[in-house]
């Protein structure tokens, strides 16, 4: 496929507006991750405390992301994104302002949940302007927005020595309203809304055995990816001594890996198809959780978990080079309720990791855990090749749907 032939199956414009909102809005979401040893060190919290504090933007991303997607289907994707990036200044300037107790804290980490919904929100916007021969590319290119958790972990730590935490969060308001300038400016999309549904119409696609194993595959390779990406800050200083600094370095450099290979990911999936994928991803994925249990040395450390995050961003790449195909007429919703599933993934990695850490003194347990689960998507990706020819999911309107 060449480049200039993908420029043209789709709208770039739309493409490159909903990389750049999906991109801002991953950097204020996971900002309070990037700023979390500051955090903890001010309020002097214990390692369950600062999991939690660090998984509750999480948490509140997940819950938003159905009723966006469900927006994004029925009013449109460029106006639910316009609501949803207004809201986001919102937290930030509570953050810039307040945020003089741990209950504030709390407080605008669930605030800043509706910039985690933008996943629900640029996905459907852009997915809809290609057809289904470069979802898995599109789609990649979209994730690869993540790179904004890269860059709150390596800006965050460096401009909280400038100006202090309260006034990180305040400056993430330039990039927020450039974005919403942009998208005043958008074209609105020919394809951009569908025909209205009710809610029982929406969710009716829980009853489909396929959007069950989407939300494993996803509540484990993205959850795992963004539960790693908020916590590894505070786990590198805490678990090695590392600064706030260094150890957003190192954080940073894992997040814009797995954002970068996303994009391969969903192309590899179009090639060889998005379930041979997984479970070969999947199995690499569950010998490298278990050989972080032990905590190996920093370098060693580094090394397996900068693998294991590339894997788990093509992971991204290659779930979401499916849903497309299996959901097209509910794309929105869909990627609502399979992202909000992976977020609470992302909710429940950084908590059991302080659990373990408070409970046991180590971390190991934590790892253990994800391990066996990316073994149980092992055997479930294993059994859904069985019943997916080669791993091909079929448009729905065919008479394999899988329905």
């Amino acid at each position: 496929m060449q480049l200039r032939e993908f420029i043209h199956a789709g709208s770039f414009t739309i493409l490159v507006a909903g990389f750049l909102y999906f991109f801002v809005s991953t950097m204020v979401w996971l900002m309070i991750g990037a700023l979390a040893p500051l955090i903890a060190q001010e309020f002097s919290l214990s390692a369950s405390e600062r999991g939690l504090m660090i998984a509750v933007p999480i948490l509140a991303g997940a819950l938003v992301r159905l009723p966006l997607g469900i927006a994004a289907d029925s009013f449109g994707a460029k106006r639910t994104a316009l609501a949803g990036i207004a809201a986001t200044i919102v937290p930030l300037i509570a953050g810039w302002l307040f945020g003089r107790t741990l209950a504030e804290v709390y407080l605008i980490g669930i605030l800043l949940g509706v910039a985690g919904g933008s996943f629900a929100v640029a996905f459907p916007l852009v997915s809809r302007s290609y057809s289904p021969h470069y979802q898995g590319l599109a789609m990649g290119i979209v994730g690869a927005g993540y790179l904004g958790a890269a860059v709150a972990k390596f800006s965050g730590p460096r401009l909280a020595e400038w100006v202090g935490w309260h006034g990180t969060l305040g400056l993430a308001i330039v990039p927020v309203v450039m974005v919403l300038f942009l998208f005043l400016l958008l074209p609105e999309p020919r394809t951009d809304t569908l025909p209205a549904k009710t809610l029982w119409q929406y969710l009716r696609v829980l009853k489909t055995r396929d959007a069950w194993w989407f939300n494993l595959f996803y509540m484990t390779s993205f959850g795992g990816f963004v539960g790693l990406a908020t916590f590894l800050p505070l786990f590198f200083n805490d678990q090695y001594g590392l600064s706030p600094i260094s150890a957003g370095n190192l954080a940073a450099g894992c997040i814009a890996v797995a954002s970068l290979v996303r994009p391969l990911g969903g192309w590899l999936a179009d090639q060889v198809g998005g379930m041979k994928m997984l479970f070969a991803l999947f199995a690499a994925l569950g010998v490298l959780s278990f050989g972080l249990v032990q905590l190996p040395p920093l370098d060693w450390f580094v090394f397996m978990v900068f693998t294991l995050m590339a894997l788990l961003g093509m992971a991204n790449g290659a779930v979401f080079q499916l849903v497309p195909q299996r959901f097209s007429q509910e794309i929105g919703v869909v990627t609502g309720i399979v992202g909000a599933t992976g977020a609470l993934g992302g909710f429940f990695l950084p908590a059991s990791l302080g659990l373990s850490k408070d409970l046991s003194g180590s971390y190991g347990a934590g790892f253990a855990l994800f391990g066996m689960v990316c073994c149980l998507c092992v055997a479930l990706a294993a059994y859904a090749q069985k019943n997916w020819n080669h791993c091909t999911i079929v448009v729905p309107g065919s008479t394999n749907a899988n329905d």
